[in-house]
């Protein structure tokens, strides 16, 4: 099992940043890939960005240049720094952990409101 337990959500004017933060804990050796999705109101789950055990990553072709994923494997923590947040950026924002035999874990999402 794979406990994942985001942070860092919040109300932030537009233009404004957020770092959110997800701590891995347990069977954490299997995971191979973490990343972030998020679901604005009525809309569908989708992929924000995503970093491998290697540090490959990946982004939604509407964060590019905005968001930046990280991760410190000492802390088994990962990262998404968003800046320049706009309000289409507001969703509740989930943590996303993938173990080697693809088995998903998900975190319990945290809001972000961006204000215009």
């Amino acid at each position: 099992q794979v406990q994942l337990v985001e942070s860092g959500g919040g109300l932030v004017q537009a233009g404004g940043s957020l770092r959110l933060s997800c701590a891995a804990s347990g069977d954490i050796f299997s995971i191979t890939v973490m990343g972030w999705y998020r679901q604005p109101p009525g809309k569908q789950r989708e992929l924000v960005a995503t970093i491998s055990n290697g540090g490959t990553t990946n982004y939604a072709d509407s964060v590019k240049g905005r968001f930046t994923i990280s991760r410190d494997n000492a802390k088994n923590t990962v990262y998404l720094q968003m800046y320049s947040l706009k309000p289409e950026d507001t969703a509740v924002y989930y943590c996303n952990a993938k173990r080697f035999s693809g088995y998903v874990y998900w975190g319990q999402g945290t809001q972000v409101t961006v204000d215009s």
